[in-house]
């Protein structure tokens, strides 16, 4: 006989993955990489495209196709006097009629329709892909953003520790004589900008957090995680990537529908017809009919009517190419503007790691140093701690303001063939 046995080890385990489940879960920190994939799942405004993309695209189907063909149902010679009035079967000239009618759109018409309508879905795409790198763009600018924020915040950890420090020096000073008491409140006058400082980058991170929710939603209150993205720009590269600008790109489709519709205007001077077949009872006495007829359209008066829609598409697909025209040289313009100032602001960025903040440090340095041996006063020290706070903050915005330059020329350049 086999012993009982007792397993007491399930219900633990039960009772330990409970208490997992029920431990609240973290979100993942939030890198560059992922907001972007958030906006493009999130983004309004990429639903909309998304929309317009699959109605053009719906529309395009029946472009090219013939209409609808019509059903003729009526009585002719129908008499209203003499012995056979009101009858449909006495006189051998009144007949019921049931017909199909067919209209026939010239060639040409259908076929500038259909490319229109293909031109229509081509622009739709590249508007989505205009509206893409919007997004991409502007998530990218809202991510940096706050991260610039939140690295000048982590300063402030060092900035205070430095100023109680600060303050146990001039302690020590006045203890040994070496310094007037009413020395002491500087080092709290200090601390108390520093408060005031922390609170306007707090309030500029509420800003950006917002700013960040537009394109992300919830997740943007999600702490950041990863460094600036660094795209590396060379002013050669970028000089023949103009008309790789997404809207500029965006106007061949325009410029093709534009065409289309100067074809399917001109088309209109070229006759339509169409066809008809009916089918005419008589009286019983009489023999049934079949009737075939055709019709043609008449273009007599194209001055009056064709030439003007044909001279209104000319127009149009002139405004168009003096669109991109005028499109085309604010983009140069811009793009030269955007290189030099990253270029600028990259000199800057290396200027101040090299240069400034060594500087500034030394600066500080010395002029502690001095004040502990008697031979330097405390305004002294407090203006080069100044100048050192203004330089580690000033190095964060500019390497924030290169990282924002980069990105704009990144997403309008270097993405758009996705």
């Amino acid at each position: 006989m086999n012993p009982t046995r007792y397993y007491t080890g399930a219900p633990i385990v039960g009772a330990l993955v409970a208490l997992v489940l029920a431990l609240p879960s973290h979100a993942a920190d939030l890198t560059f990489d992922e907001a972007l994939r958030l906006a493009e799942d999130n983004a309004p405004s990429l639903t909309a495209q998304t929309a317009k993309l699959q109605a053009a695209t719906s529309a395009a189907i029946p472009a090219g196709e013939l209409p609808d063909p019509k059903l003729l149902l009526g009585v002719q010679n129908y008499p209203i006097g003499g012995p056979d009035r009101w009858s449909l079967e006495q006189d051998f000239m009144t007949m019921q009629t049931v017909g199909v009618m067919q209209e026939m759109p010239n060639r040409d018409k259908r076929r500038a329709r259909t490319e229109v309508a293909e031109a229509t879905v081509d622009r739709a795409e590249a508007e989505r892909r205009v509206e893409r790198l919007k997004v991409r763009e502007a998530t990218a600018l809202a991510w940096i953003n706050r991260q610039t924020v939140e690295r000048k915040q982590a300063l402030f950890e060092d900035f205070f520790r430095e100023n109680s420090l600060l303050a146990a020096t001039v302690r020590a000073q006045i203890a040994g004589g070496r310094t007037p008491p009413a020395e002491a409140v500087t080092a709290k006058q200090e601390a108390v900008d520093l408060a005031e400082r922390q609170d306007e980058l707090a309030s500029q991170q509420t800003l950006a957090r917002a700013a960040l929710r537009r394109w992300i939603g919830p997740a943007a209150d999600e702490p950041l995680a990863g460094d600036l993205p660094n795209w590396p720009i060379t002013a050669a590269d970028y000089a023949h990537k103009l008309q790789m600008h997404p809207e500029l790109a965006a106007f061949a489709p325009i410029t093709r529908e534009a065409e289309a519709k100067v074809r399917e205007a001109e088309a209109e001077k070229k006759s339509d017809w169409s066809w008809q077949v009916d089918y005419q009872r008589r009286g019983r006495e009489f023999g049934d009919m079949v009737s075939v007829q055709f019709t043609f359209d008449l273009p007599l008066f194209p001055g009056s009517r064709q030439n003007p829609t044909i001279a209104a598409r000319y127009a149009e697909l002139n405004q168009v190419e003096a669109e991109r025209e005028a499109l085309t040289r604010e983009h140069a313009e811009q793009l030269e503007t955007d290189l030099a100032e990253y270029q600028r602001q990259d000199r800057a960025v290396r200027r101040g790691h090299d240069s400034l903040l060594p500087l500034a440090q030394e600066k500080v340095d010395l002029s502690t140093a001095s004040y502990r041996a008697g031979t330097g006063d405390l305004a002294t020290v407090i203006t080069a701690r100044r100048e050192l706070i203004e330089a580690r903050l000033k190095q964060i915005d500019l390497e924030g303001q290169r990282a924002l330059t980069s990105a704009k020329l990144h997403f309008t350049y270097a993405e758009h063939q996705l």
